[in-house]
């Protein structure tokens, strides 16, 4: 394995071709092999890349914990409803709307970044918690006087995506072969989904990651050093605030219904753990992250039909067993892998040096009793 993995990396644009052309045909495998949901699963982890590749600027890159991100991805998706359905009778064009949306999330990334320029740490999470929640609750309540969303009733007949006159959310019939929409979707995904990781990788080699890497650090020394933290904090803020939006926007569009529900606390929580456990501050990693943690909890979901056939009855439900496993991988990786399974090459040397350090105090401390 280690010796086909050096193999790789000699030869990167070998690897560069055969992960275009394995990206190329996914879905066709996925569909001939394990069905057409299995397709709609990929969609699914597309989206989920996108929201925590915008997560690990705010958390990763510039150390900010957000507990709230799944309000922009919520704000992005009823901006688009909102624009795109018979809501309010407007049915504007793709590629209007999800600038519109994008931005105006990025907005709300400055408007929670302002009042909290302050605040690290536990503090920061708290705040961010409950913008995340404040923004669910209003989403779930403005349906009166006037309606604004729709209330708990969430919005329907959201226009699919449209380019060019094609329609992605129309199946397409070749050869006698017939293509759902999800296959589309997964394109138009991926596009979104390879532009974030060139926009992030590039983010992450300038200036701006730099300074973001040295707030991270030591926002004092970062000062000192001329680093203007307030303008970088709200930068970070809006970026990650505008790839949240965007992928509301595309979810949206997606699933052609939306409700407070599908913004709650745990969608922020679950995308945050896709970076915890992939590897913080690492684009491979948060990206594996994102695919481990939508694949095996679909994958589970058929421990039930096992439990039938062998045992005849279902002795513990499939999401339960999820929950529980989800909670020991967490557990496992903070004592094991406390950088993340692909740790970023800074997180290595310093998880290594605390090791150090912390070997070094036992040594002294021994010293001094003898």
């Amino acid at each position: 394995m280690n010796r086909v993995l050096r193999e790789f990396r000699q030869r990167p644009r070998l690897t560069a071709v055969l992960l275009a052309v394995l990206l190329a045909v996914l879905p066709f495998l996925m569909g001939f092999g394990l069905g057409n949901s299995w397709v709609r699963v990929l969609d699914f982890v597309l989206l989920y890349i996108l929201l925590a590749i915008g997560l690990n600027i705010v958390v990763g890159y510039a150390g900010l914990l957000d507990l709230g991100y799944i309000a922009f991805y919520a704000i992005g998706a009823y901006l688009y409803a909102w624009l795109a359905s018979p809501h309010f009778g407007l049915h504007l064009p793709f590629w209007l709307v999800l600038p519109i949306g994008a931005m105006l999330a990025g907005l709300f990334g400055v408007l929670l970044g302002s009042p909290t320029l302050r605040l690290r740490g536990d503090y920061l999470a708290i705040v961010t918690l409950g913008f995340g929640e404040i923004i669910r609750i209003f989403l779930n309540n403005l349906n009166a006087p006037f309606n604004l969303t729709n209330g708990p009733q969430g919005m329907n007949l959201i226009d699919p995506v449209s380019i060019a006159g094609f329609s992605f959310g129309k199946p397409l019939h070749i050869f006698g072969m017939t293509f759902p929409p999800t296959y589309f979707y997964y394109y138009l995904f991926l596009a979104f989904t390879l532009l974030a990781i060139f926009i992030a990788m590039r983010l992450q080699d300038s200036r701006i990651g730099r300074a973001w890497a040295a707030i991270r650090e030591d926002e004092i020394a970062a000062a000192a050093m001329g680093i203007n933290t307030r303008n970088m904090k709200l930068l970070a803020f809006a970026m990650g605030a505008t790839f949240g939006g965007v992928a509301g926007g595309l979810f949206a569009a997606f699933q052609g219904f939306i409700s407070p529900e599908s913004f709650n606390l745990w969608e922020s929580i679950l995308v945050l753990c896709m970076i915890v456990l992939g590897g913080m501050g690492n684009i491979p990693g948060v990206i594996l992250g994102a695919v481990l943690l939508t694949v095996i909890p679909e994958a589970l979901r058929y421990l039930g039909d096992l439990q039938r056939a062998t045992l005849g009855h279902v002795v513990v439900d499939p999401s339960d067993l999820r929950m529980l496993l989800f909670g020991v991988a967490l557990v496992a990786m903070m004592l094991y892998r406390p950088a993340g399974l692909l740790p970023s090459g800074v997180r290595r040397r310093e998880f290594a040096a605390k090791d150090g350090v912390a070997e070094q105090e036992q040594a002294d401390l021994y010293d001094a009793k003898a």
